[in-house]
């Protein structure tokens, strides 16, 4: 899987070319529709619209062959359909070639202009801030950095003690055996020993959690990301008390470890911590309704256009699968909107999108009655 950053956003915004390609379409993790060749045939699709507006624009065969040679190289890579996530997307123009393959659907979408379309890349940092999971066991701890569409371990090795073996001596095993806790369905401990071997027990579990904590805070320090713990309700108890993290989130993932791969554990955390993102966004919902009859915001693209390149927009909300065309006037400060896509004109959205977000914005793709204002594609609330 191939991650994207703001960078990335930024160096694609920055390719100005003649012609510059942009094809996006949805894929497949496994399945029959990866052994049917059923993406492969998706981007062949993308490929033979991608020809016609090459063609249509007078461009001749063999430099069309040149530029989509890249691309068609791809439709017989066995090696690189074998290992996709859930969207593909693909620039190309004359000295630049990028694959990112990536956890967003995309829906099959292609762009010919002299820049690069990234709208649909957008989802990958609007309202999924950054947040950690800790995959807790008394024999193995694992952190991952998140967000709503990746997942990246993050090495705690030198960090934490390897074991509770490793923390507490190597009398842990016969501690073990004589302690023998147990866990219900729920994660529950269920004891089994004097009272005086089950204090104990619960001490050097939490001296282990104690360790961990103060590893983890040497990544952790000065961070304000939601926190995620994964494990069985009776730890997690033990680890609340000796967590110094204060932005630890009480909604425990319960679940068997050992049988739930990374990318399960990620769709879990994501539930946990979505409520606290998706605020956000309501809250800035909410602003803009409140300010647009003073000016504060506005659904008037002739009028947040500029606004939005110059960074003066806060936050963006924009109309998904939708697009307004047009030329813009830098010298006048002027927007003229066009009926359609033509090789003179851009995607409007697009190039807004890109700058509020680039100015530091918040950029939301919303279903038109998700958008604060519906009756408008475009939405923005001005900083203030």
């Amino acid at each position: 899987m191939t991650l994207i950053t703001k960078k990335n956003i930024e160096i694609l915004d920055g390719i100005q070319n003649d012609t510059c390609i942009s094809i996006f379409i949805p894929t497949h993790r496994e399945g029959e529709e990866v052994r049917s060749g059923k993406d492969t045939l998706r981007l062949k699709n993308q490929l033979k619209e991608v020809k016609n507006k090459l063609e249509f624009e007078e461009m001749g065969p063999k430099e069309i062959d040149a530029l989509l040679a890249p691309i068609e190289e791809l439709l017989d890579d066995s090696k690189f359909w074998t290992h996709r996530s859930d969207g593909l997307a693909i620039f190309r123009s004359d000295d630049f070639f990028e694959t990112y393959t990536l956890p967003v659907y995309f829906q099959e979408y292609n762009y010919v202009s002299n820049e690069f379309y990234l709208k649909p890349l957008l989802p990958m940092f609007a309202g999924d801030g950054i947040f950690y999971v800790l995959s807790l066991e008394l024999e193995s701890v694992k952190l991952y950095e998140q967000t709503r569409h990746s997942i990246t371990e993050i090495n705690i090795e030198d960090l934490i003690p390897e074991s509770m073996e490793d923390r507490v001596g190597h009398d842990y095993e016969q501690k073990s055996l004589q302690f023998k806790s147990q866990a219900d369905a729920r994660g529950r401990a269920m004891y089994h020993g004097h009272a005086e071997s089950d204090y104990d027990r619960k001490n050097e579990i939490a001296r282990y959690f104690r360790a961990i904590d103060k590893g983890l805070m040497t990544v952790l320090k000065d961070k304000s990301a939601p926190l995620v713990i994964a494990s069985q309700e009776y730890l997690f108890s033990i680890y609340k008390e000796e967590s110094s993290y204060k932005h630890l989130v009480d909604d425990l993932i319960v679940c068997n470890l050992s049988e739930t791969d990374k990318f399960l554990l990620h769709e879990l955390a994501w539930e946990k911590v979505e409520p606290i993102f998706d605020a956000d966004r309501k809250e800035k919902a909410k602003l803009f309704k409140q300010h647009e009859a003073s000016g504060g915001a506005s659904s008037d693209v002739e009028e947040a256009f500029p606004s939005a390149l110059e960074g003066k927009v806060d936050t963006l909300f924009i109309r998904n699968r939708s697009d307004i065309w047009g030329i813009y006037n830098p010298k006048k400060r002027h927007v003229r909107i066009d009926e359609e896509t033509s090789p003179s004109n851009i995607s409007l959205m697009n190039k807004m999108a890109i700058k509020t977000f680039l100015n530091g914005g918040n950029v939301y793709l919303l279903e038109k009655d998700e958008m604060p204002n519906p009756y408008s594609k475009v939405n923005a609330l001005y900083r203030y």
